[in-house]
């Protein structure tokens, strides 16, 4: 059984892709259901892929760096709990992007979704 990307493009929060000092952060919350992640695969940035020692997710106040992910240190959203994934390599420019997620889950397999969203200049 695969979870179709469509369905997948809820956990992103819309409006919650901002530039950081550093790269850029969003947000996912889990509204669709119990379960993690037991490998984390580099995010993309308008179709190519991102440093993954560079991308981060918070969870209990400590940030986790995507490569951390295994099964002995799943990643797992907590239901309608916003988790902030991060980038730390570099800048976006304003404007329109597509960020693409892709995971892997026991029984699932591969998983991903994308979503496009703006990010406003800053004054």
């Amino acid at each position: 059984m695969k979870i179709p990307p469509f369905l997948l493009r809820r956990l992103y929060l819309k409006g919650s892709l901002a530039v950081t000092a550093d790269g850029f952060e969003f947000q996912i919350s889990n509204k669709l259901g119990s379960g993690f992640a037991r490998r984390l695969l580099p995010l993309t940035l308008n179709g190519d892929e991102l440093d993954m020692a560079s991308t981060t997710f918070e969870i209990e106040g400590q940030l986790v760096s995507f490569n951390a992910v295994s099964n002995d240190t799943p990643f797992t959203l907590a239901m309608n709990k916003a988790t902030t994934i991060a980038y730390h390599g570099g800048v976006i420019p304003d404007g329109h992007h597509k960020i693409g997620m892709r995971f892997e889950v026991a029984g699932l397999g591969e998983l991903g979704f994308d979503f496009s969203d703006t990010i406003c200049p800053t004054n």
